[in-house]
């Protein structure tokens, strides 16, 4: 079994740890924080043993009754592999503490490329990372796109992609984010970020991304159009797409015709926090003409990255291969709407 610790226990971590626990060969060790929150408390009745990310604040979950397994050097001692789930940029601060303990670490898409070997998609690129030390598991928006363009380029080859990502303003805890009542370019500058990240796992491909956040708080929207080196019809693109597991047709006739009401069918369907693994296709938007192939599809910020943390700790850990990977972690998680 891979002895797994969660640095970070909020909104991925949380997820990542639940995930882990599913996993026929994994195990939870524990989980830190690094103050006494409600997931913090949550995290205790759940079972996952607790650790303190910061020692000197050890006492402040003691006044709180929350019980504290020990500090998080001793995690990491425990621990085969270590998913950083701390917040954007914080994971490299933690950079020297990982390789004093000569733990494996899984980053997140908020750190940067550069302080990894190699950055991780399942679908794309698991192999770069077989055995190494330390990957990163791009941000949800270029996972996304990665799972679509790589069946893409393998099937027919793409000579570019381009990307609008209607991106949603925050989280449904982040109340701090907007906007309220505007669309923003965001950046204005194009490309956006996604662009480069995109290049990290799928570096033959020509992409230009551009960024609008909106007012809401559910899942992204991607619009994206690809220049295919071969003019499949739409219904081939239709049965590719079909043909992986992390991507899920949505037909409107099924009364899904927005992101609320995925949401509400995977709640309604038991997923737990209402969490979408899949790129949400719409297939009455697959479109191909003159080799131009455009498509909608919704990603849900919170969850998508989820399985591929998972695939990310096998292929560090060398226990399987990307497919055996990708199949045993569907299987435990039940991925497929």
């Amino acid at each position: 079994m891979i002895a797994v610790g969660v640095n970070g226990y909020g909104t991925i971590g949380k997820r990542v740890a639940d995930a882990v626990a599913a996993q026929p060969d994994m195990r939870v060790v524990g989980v830190s924080k690094r103050s006494p929150t409600h997931e913090a408390r949550a995290a205790t009745e759940l079972g996952y043993p607790l650790y303190a990310a910061d020692p000197e604040r050890r006492a402040a979950f003691t006044e709180r009754d929350i019980p504290v397994s020990g500090p998080l050097s001793a995690l990491l001692a425990d621990s085969d592999v270590v998913v950083d789930a701390t917040p954007a940029g914080v994971g490299e601060r933690y950079r020297e503490l990982y390789d004093r303990h000569d733990t494996r670490v899984v980053y997140q898409g908020g750190e940067s490329s550069e302080i990894v070997p190699a950055s991780f998609t399942a679908r794309a690129n698991y192999a770069d990372s077989r055995g190494g030390h330390a990957t990163r598991v791009v941000s949800c928006n270029t996972t996304g796109l990665a799972r679509a363009l790589a069946p893409l380029a393998e099937q027919y080859g793409v000579d570019r992609v381009d990307a609008t990502l209607i991106r949603r303003g925050g989280d449904p805890t982040q109340t701090d984010r907007g906007p309220i009542n505007d669309i923003l370019p965001d950046p204005i500058a194009v490309p956006s970020h996604h662009a480069p990240d995109l290049q990290t796992v799928l570096p033959s491909i020509e992409v230009t991304t551009k960024g609008v956040t909106v007012p809401a708080t559910l899942m992204h929207l991607h619009s994206v159009t690809v220049s295919l080196d071969a003019t499949p019809t739409a219904d081939d693109v239709r049965a590719l797409f079909a043909s992986e597991p992390r991507i899920e047709l949505i037909s409107t006739e099924s009364g899904c015709v927005s992101c609320a009401d995925i949401q509400a069918y995977v709640l309604d369907t038991g997923r737990r926090r209402g969490d979408v693994w899949e790129n949400c296709v719409w297939t009455d938007s697959i479109d191909v003409t003159d080799g131009r192939l455009s498509f909608f599809q919704a990603i849900h910020q919170q969850a998508d990255v989820i399985p591929e943390n998972v695939d990310a700790i096998r292929a560090l850990c060398e226990t399987a291969d990307g497919a055996t990977s990708r199949s045993r972690t569907d299987s435990a998680l039940g991925v497929g709407m």
